[in-house]
């Protein structure tokens, strides 16, 4: 499967949700909705070729790479749903946090007691839209440009946004063809084999080697050369998903209509338009006027919700299996990464975010808290039971932590010695949502001495901004999280909280290190691995690598003429199977 890493915004989501691991089995789609559907559908229920579903995407987020391996700069849940639809994951993951094999490249993964050596064995059913089978060939070409593209010395626009995850590359010792159908993969040592699957494995989506080996000889070229065309999406014209591109204009739409050559369930629609909105308000008017019939609810906007309730839209919520945090700048180079680094800092700074007043709020109710690497909504074994919110909102308690550590207010901002409380922080621009949050974060931080910034940046730009080591321009950043899914299904969190994790943001800690070591290893029971796991956990939700902030539900809009939206969105995901989303003729 694909590089499923996403670091994504909670606030901008369009349809919120992640995935996680649990274990391999057949499972169909399902939904994974955490609330109830507002409105009602009179269309027929009978499925009919033929019409054209326009989805809309997040206020001010522009596809921007179209490759089924993925940069950091360009790793966001959005790229990766088109993508889904051009390219069959080598494994399907759904809502049960389960291999859908039915959904999967693969049909099936053998693996050894230590955990060092897997079988992938291939469906042979599955065809590139040539004509061309999927086989082995296509697996190892994809491993050999992760590889390339994870080397210290890979050529722009790379490095690949999986190095590090899930032992890939480094930890692995070889991945051999065996035959056509079947990949062996070798490990440098004994891995938890569910972890290995669902991090490492899950990142390999076959690529079309007969379209694209353009350098068989070299493929620190061949990384240059994907790398090179990766943002322009008529390069993908060999395909082996549900859907081809069929056109695509930046900052206004990408279309994709159905692959007839796909083995699997054909779309039966025209087309599906991924569409550019400006503002929450345009999105809402397109909604209103039928421009827009899958689409999303701003929380600001709740109030207006009988304005497509009475034209028959449902509106239901997703939450995802995912984390929502503030950044925090601790790059090497960071000007803030002193003040940072002190672990009482961030607990001051978690004691002045009120996110049970922000989900009642800002969002309405349609959020739970936060307290850790694992969220409470939707539940699953991962969330340890005696975990507690170690840090409640009390301003006047972290104001007089910093003042326990030096810290004397001056003119309203905290300061010692050359250092200030003076942040500046990003936030997801042309959200309503977005803005209230971090202006009431703002506020409560005042409380405590803490100066902030605001400054307002699109989600691309905000995605290309953190994700970059040298960028010294933010201190906060609050907008983003990650869903489980990709490339680190398993919620270990060793590619976001790790030192020099390929997701984070510049935080160390040799304890957090060892603690998720210990979640990679196998183990002879489950209850072994899972108190492991809590030990991790518990040991993450406490020292703060990222300030914690809400799970937040993504409000789904869909059109009373559009059909099986909700039931294969896969919530849970993020990821949803569009093949089966059908519209009725009026």
């Amino acid at each position: 499967m694909r590089l499923r890493r996403s670091a994504m915004t909670a606030i901008a989501m369009t349809a919120g949700a992640t995935l996680l691991v649990a274990g391999c089995g057949n499972s169909s789609p399902s939904s994974h909705s955490s609330g109830n559907s507002t409105g009602s559908s009179t269309a027929s229920s009978t499925p009919t070729p033929g019409g054209i579903i326009n989805y809309a995407l997040p206020t001010q987020t522009n596809l921007n790479w179209f490759l089924p391996i993925v940069n950091a700069a360009s790793d966001s849940v959005y790229n990766t749903q088109l993508i889904d639809q051009l390219y069959k994951p080598l494994i399907y993951i759904n809502n049960q946090y389960q291999i859908d094999w039915k959904s999967s490249i693969a049909k099936k993964i053998t693996y050894n007691t230590q955990g060092t050596v897997y079988h992938v064995f291939l469906n042979p059913k599955w065809t590139w839209s040539d004509g061309q089978p999927v086989t082995s060939k296509d697996v190892l070409f994809t491993w050999n440009v992760i590889k390339a593209a994870s080397a210290t010395n890979a050529p722009k626009p790379w490095p690949f946004v999986g190095a590090g995850t899930g032992d890939i590359p480094n930890g692995v010792k070889s991945v051999v063809a065996n035959s056509p159908t079947e990949v062996t993969i070798t490990l440098d040592k004994p891995a938890n084999q569910q972890w290995f699957i669902y991090n490492g494995i899950v990142q390999l989506t076959p690529m079309p080697e007969h379209a694209w080996d353009k350098y068989p000889t070299d493929m620190t070229k061949e990384a240059a050369y994907l790398g090179q065309n990766a943002t322009n999406a008529m390069f993908d014209k060999v395909v082996d998903g549900p859907f081809q591109m069929q056109s695509a204009t930046a900052n206004q739409s990408w279309v994709i209509v159905p692959n007839k050559k796909y083995p699997g369930h054909k779309s039966i629609v025209d087309k599906i338009v991924f569409n550019y909105e400006a503002s929450n308000a345009a999105e809402f008017a397109a909604l209103k006027t039928g421009g827009i019939n899958v689409g999303y609810l701003d929380p600001s906007q709740l109030g207006s919700k009988g304005a497509l309730t009475s034209m028959g839209d449902k509106i239901t919520p997703l939450y995802p299996f995912g984390i929502f945090w503030t950044e925090m700048n601790m790059w090497p180079k960071s000007p803030s990464k002193s003040i940072f680094d002190n672990l009482y800092v961030r607990q001051a700074l978690q004691m002045g975010i009120d996110n049970q007043g922000i989900a009642k709020d800002v969002w309405k109710g349609y959020a739970q808290p936060i307290t850790g690497p694992i969220p409470t909504v939707p539940k699953t074994q991962f969330l340890d039971p005696s975990l507690t919110n170690p840090y409640p909102y009390d301003p006047a308690k972290g104001k007089k932590l910093l003042q326990s550590h030096g810290w004397k207010e001056v003119n309203g901002v905290m300061t010692k010695g050359s250092q200030k409380m003076k942040f500046t922080m990003m936030y997801v621009s042309g959200l309503t949502s977005a803005q209230n949050q971090a202006e009431l974060m703002k506020a409560d931080w005042a409380k405590e001495g803490v100066d902030v910034t605001l400054k307002p940046v699109p989600f691309s730009t905000f995605i290309q901004v953190t994700s970059d080591k040298t960028n010294t321009s933010w201190q906060l950043a609050v907008g983003s999280g990650w869903v489980y899914n990709g490339p680190g299904f398993y919620p270990t969190g060793g590619q976001l909280f790790a030192t020099n994790a390929p997701s984070g943001t510049g935080f160390s800690d040799p304890q957090e290190d060892a603690l998720i070591a210990a979640t990679h290893k196998p183990y002879a029971t489950q209850q072994e691995t899972m108190n492991n796991f809590f030990k991790y956990e518990d040991y993450t939700a406490k020292v703060l690598p990222f300030l914690w902030n809400n799970n937040t539900a993504t409000l789904w809009v869909t059109a009373p003429t559009v059909h099986d939206v909700i039931k294969y969105a896969n919530g849970a995901t993020d990821f949803p199977q569009m093949q089966y989303w059908w519209v009725a003729s009026n």
